[in-house]
């Protein structure tokens, strides 16, 4: 009997956000720093998806982009979609330049050319300087559920997933980051996360969760050394490595009326929503609460006399 097949797919969750990135290079002009900006954050992470498809030939890839108001898929792309770049360019990204093996030459064009269109495409009005990272993992899993399902006999997918996150959490997308946190959970997928700028108390959780790693960025200028060292190793090998000790997870829990992350706060013991503020109905589940009030003094009856 042939032994079963194991291929690895990596869903690499990248932050395109052009709010986050914009102040980063300003505050770079000002400080005189050397801060990672995002083309070159790109070209890292292309470097380690490549040495990640060059472990085995039965790896699979693909790239997502978590911006300011959309998930959208980077790699790979449907065929019309990649028909048109190649109009647009005057040039295939899928053929082989300068004796590049073709299958990096293609991740290389289709990302940096969707990467390139979807930050021009939100350059007039506003953008928000959050990033919808909770869109792109619940993306991500529905991609790896596909894949799943597509899997022939005798062979088995092992899923992961790298978020490498720049901006700010936002707390508003608690309840769809947590869900599909515990949905990744369900799934046997490991969320691993690489955060450039601030600790993410979400990415966090969702680490410990899932039994990835997290991992703080020391110093912008190896994060390849950093991509390579510990997000390489499939996660069935990673017990066999010295890897860093875990960080302190922060726990906190954003409250459903203000979405601010909260130490102590209220529960309903209907739904389970969280509140930072004592409320007689519930606003998830409109449960109306029984107010206890002081206790009456009990009054003495009277003998009567006989």
């Amino acid at each position: 009997m042939s032994e079963q097949s194991v291929s690895s797919l990596l869903v690499l969750v990248v932050d395109t956000n052009p709010v986050w990135w914009g102040s980063r290079g300003q505050d770079a002009q000002d400080l005189n720093s050397p801060q990672l900006q995002l083309s070159e954050c790109i070209d890292t992470a292309l470097v380690f998806a490549n040495a990640h498809l060059m472990l085995s030939h039965s790896n699979k890839l693909a790239v997502i982009a978590a911006h300011s108001d959309t998930s959208h898929f980077l790699y790979p792309v449907r065929q019309d979609d990649q028909t048109q770049m190649e109009t647009d360019s005057g040039d295939a990204p899928t053929s082989a330049r300068d004796g590049k093996y073709e299958l990096f030459s293609q991740v290389e064009g289709i990302v940096k050319h969707a990467t390139k269109q979807l930050v021009l495409k939100n350059l007039e009005g506003e953008v928000s300087p959050n990033s919808v990272v909770a869109g792109a993992l619940a993306m991500a899993l529905c991609y790896i559920h596909r894949l799943e399902k597509e899997c022939t006999i005798g062979e088995k997918l092992s899923s992961r997933i790298l978020v490498l996150k720049g901006a700010e959490d936002n707390p508003s997308q608690y309840m769809n980051f947590m869900n599909a946190v515990f949905t990744a959970q369900k799934q046997n997928v490991v969320i691993d996360a690489c955060v450039l700028e601030k600790d993410s108390g979400l990415l966090q959780q969702a680490c410990d969760i899932s039994g990835g790693i997290y991992l703080k960025v020391p110093q912008e200028t190896a994060l390849l050394q950093y991509l390579l060292w510990l997000f390489l190793p499939d996660p069935t090998v990673r017990s066999k490595l010295t890897l860093p000790p875990r960080a302190q997870v922060d726990y906190r829990a954003a409250c459903f009326c203000h979405r601010h992350l909260i130490d102590i706060g209220y529960v309903c013991s209907v739904c389970l929503s969280i509140f930072c503020m004592f409320s007689p109905i519930c606003s998830t589940c409109q449960t109306t609460f029984k107010i206890l009030g002081p206790p009456k003094s009990a009054k003495k009856k009277s003998k009567k006399s006989t």
